[in-house]
């Protein structure tokens, strides 16, 4: 990926998609770095992201609109199979967001949505779920031009939808 410039649309894993601010350079612990300033759609939250260590921890450009379709793809696949314990399960999924990939983050928040609406997850299951579903609605909202209550209803409906496979229709 190239440097990412103010304005640029970027996704960081685990926290999701956001707008670089500004590049600030700031002290920290006695070291001089520059930092890119992110601001997230949801929220007033802004991420100080450390310019020469973006690439290693997996900063890198939105989804493109095709690539929001596999995407959808992915929440409309039927759930996984959920095995081990809650416990596993949780680690399982939080080493599946940490990647970066959305379409892991998408297989995250479907499972443990469908999970959810069968029988309750436990607390920690519920908290990797409300990231997951940030996390990919924080980068459609960008990806598919939608403020973030459309990429919400957007997530829910391709979630429920069978038989639908553009992105423009669900």
């Amino acid at each position: 990926m190239r440097m990412p410039s103010v304005g640029d649309k970027v996704a960081y894993p685990m926290h999701g998609a956001g707008v670089i601010e500004a590049i600030e350079n700031c002290e920290v612990q006695g070291e001089r770095r520059s930092y890119y300033v992110m601001k997230l759609p949801m929220g007033s939250l802004k991420v100080m992201i450390p310019v020469d260590n973006a690439d290693n921890i997996g900063l890198r450009e939105i989804i493109s609109e095709s690539e929001a379709q596999e995407v959808v793809e992915v929440l409309k696949q039927r759930p996984e199979r959920t095995q081990g314990s809650w416990n596993k399960r949780f680690h399982a999924n939080l080493e599946r967001m940490k990647k970066g990939d959305l379409k892991e983050v998408a297989a995250v928040a479907r499972n443990l949505i469908l999970q959810d609406r069968r029988r309750k997850v436990s607390s920690g299951e519920r908290r990797i779920m409300d990231l997951a579903k940030q996390i990919l609605i924080s980068e459609l909202v960008y990806a598919l031009n939608k403020t973030p209550t459309e990429a919400e209803m957007f997530v829910e409906n391709a979630i429920n939808s069978r038989g639908k496979t553009n992105a423009a229709d669900v």
